[in-house]
């Protein structure tokens, strides 16, 4: 497992995390999201032991990971600026790589070879972005770490082997019960692969649970109303949201859709319909609706 508690970290003045509560349950896929600025690539960097923070702890598996090599040996990490030494080619970085994990498994990276098909010999600063970030994936599932971090993962990556490396990802999650925490903006992406999501904004994690009862507390309602009626809603109602074209009301509400048609099918619509939100929808109501719509401007 790993955890965040109550970490602070400030650069000249800029509290980049403001008390971050984390917990990555093992075995599973954690999503980690929220808007540029939010914190993300920080708290990551903590988990990896680059940073030490302010105040507050970063554990794996109950150790403090900061200048802990037991700790470290357990993760690998594919960062979106990936490093690897200027003039290195692939299997350089291999050797690299099988110096520091003793767990590297050999017989996969040469099966791998397949997989990615680049010249072991190919030097790395002459691929092009997703080649290289084909590299840092071919050489980090080698390590066979227990917790896989990853910040934009498959930025530059084509949609085939955007579904290679998920496919290789997800089985490992199935059958060696892996750890994944991975931030990224393709929110429609981590839809389908994560079991837990933690939102951050402002150096802080705003709300952090599974996905299904995410998405089982927030509710897309599209209502009907009689010609010239002015829909009033309950007070009980948590309404986070209201839009409308012509008769037709769409409202975001806050709690489970039975409970929430239930209280709104008294008010008389003449249709009403729950629908379920995406993970992008709940992301942009949650951090405050309509102040992350997008801005109509006038060139």
């Amino acid at each position: 497992m790993i955890e965040v508690k109550n970490a602070v970290k400030t650069f000249e003045g800029f509290r980049a995390l403001d008390g971050a509560d984390i917990t990555v349950p093992d075995g599973g896929v954690y999503g980690l999201v929220g808007p540029n600025g939010a914190g993300k690539s920080t708290v990551i960097r903590h988990i990896t032991g680059i940073y030490r923070p302010d105040s507050g702890e970063v554990l794996v598996e109950g150790e403090p990971v900061y200048e802990n090599p037991a700790q470290k040996a357990l993760l690998a990490a594919i960062p979106d600026d990936w490093y690897y030494f200027q003039s290195a080619t692939v299997a350089d970085m291999m050797r690299f790589y099988r110096g520091f994990y003793p767990a590297f498994d050999t017989a996969r990276y040469e099966r791998f070879k397949e997989v990615f098909a680049i010249p072991e010999k190919a030097v790395i600063r002459r691929l092009s972005k997703g080649m290289q970030k084909q590299v840092a994936f071919w050489l980090t599932m080698c390590c066979r770490p227990r917790y896989l971090i990853l910040d934009e993962p498959v930025d530059g990556l084509d949609p085939v082997m955007r579904r290679q490396v998920w496919s290789i990802m997800m089985s490992d999650v199935a059958e060696h019960g892996t750890t994944v925490l991975v931030s990224s903006h393709n929110l429609r992406e981590l839809e389908d692969v994560c079991d837990h999501v933690g939102i951050m904004n402002k150096g802080k994690v705003l709300i952090e649970r599974s996905l299904n009862d995410l998405q089982e507390n927030i509710v897309k309602l599209q209502a009907v109303w009689k010609p010239g009626e002015a829909p009033v809603l309950p007070k009980e109602l948590e309404v986070l949201h209201i839009s409308h074209v012509g008769r037709v009301y769409t409202y975001i509400v806050r709690g489970k859709a039975a409970e929430v048609t239930a209280r709104l099918e008294p008010c008389g619509p003449l249709m009403l319909e729950a629908l379920p939100l995406s993970l992008e929808e709940i992301f942009i109501y949650e951090l405050g609706g309509e102040h992350y719509a997008v801005k109509e401007i006038i060139l």
